[in-house]
């Protein structure tokens, strides 16, 4: 597949609201990088974010210019319309899109994107304020009293209610607990903590640990600590141990009784 009829089918997918159309552009190991959110995901990964996306919003996107195209890359500008064709200059979102190709597909999609009256940051990735969140929940319509909110809910969710404790917790579910789309998690959990779900959960986890650790009787299994916490296996417990304390679940154990 050329380049022109590479960008033809992307855009049809997105002008048709298929997220399944659309991740398939990326090859099976490929990735889609949202740099705005810092996120990036594979192909299923976006299947699950843009069937979300697309059953709230029904944007509209158009190709800026020429398509830009050497032997295995593909770039282009673009820009989309938040409610819908035609719409008005002051709310149309303009963007970039970079493609590497391994064959017909997508080895990595990188899409950068601005809106009007936003100072584009100089490293996208590590950029706060105004600006930034501009950026960020340019897509989503996300508002900051919308973020605020959610952050509240889900801290409620994980103190209160202890979700963290779900084994099988994964980042559709918690959305559906918290009564909110999958892309507005992501972008809550990424921008509002500044973390990967991975990351927002596990420390969690980590922190009752070290409390179980510390309990009088001392004599609980690693292991049976591990999987009460929500971890499904002691590798992936020491490793996110070590991380977030600097020490293993018995190297603690032993300071802490010091």
């Amino acid at each position: 597949m050329r380049a022109t009829e590479f960008v033809e089918s992307y855009f049809d997918a997105w002008n048709h609201h298929d997220p399944r159309a659309v991740a398939d552009h990326l090859a099976a190991d490929g990735i889609y990088r949202d740099v705005p959110e810092n996120i990036q995901r594979n192909h299923d990964e976006l299947i699950v974010t843009l069937t979300d996306f697309f059953a709230a919003y029904r944007h509209h996107y158009e190709l800026i210019g020429d398509i830009l195209a050497g032997e295995e890359t593909i770039a282009f500008q673009y820009r989309m319309y938040p409610s819908g064709v035609g719409g008005s200059d002051a709310n149309v979102i303009r963007g970039a899109e970079f493609i590497t190709l391994s064959g017909d597909a997508a080895a990595s999609i990188i899409d950068y994107y601005d809106i009007p009256g936003a100072e584009r940051p100089h490293q996208l990735a590590e950029a706060t304020g105004p600006a930034a969140n501009s950026l960020k929940y340019a897509k989503s319509g996300l508002g900051e009293r919308q973020l605020q909110d959610y952050m509240e809910r889900l801290e409620e969710l994980m103190r209160s209610e202890q979700a963290y404790l779900l084994s099988d917790l994964t980042l559709p579910r918690l959305a559906r607990m918290l009564d909110c789309s999958v892309n507005h998690l992501s972008q809550v959990i990424n921008a509002g903590f500044g973390r990967s779900f991975f990351d927002y959960v596990n420390r969690f986890r980590v922190e009752r640990a070290k409390a179980m650790l510390c309990e009088a009787d001392g004599q609980s299994a690693v292991l049976n600590i591990a999987y009460s916490v929500g971890f499904n296996s002691n590798s992936a417990f020491y490793a996110a141990f070590k991380k977030y304390v600097g020490q293993t679940p018995a190297q603690f154990r032993r300071s802490s009784t010091e």
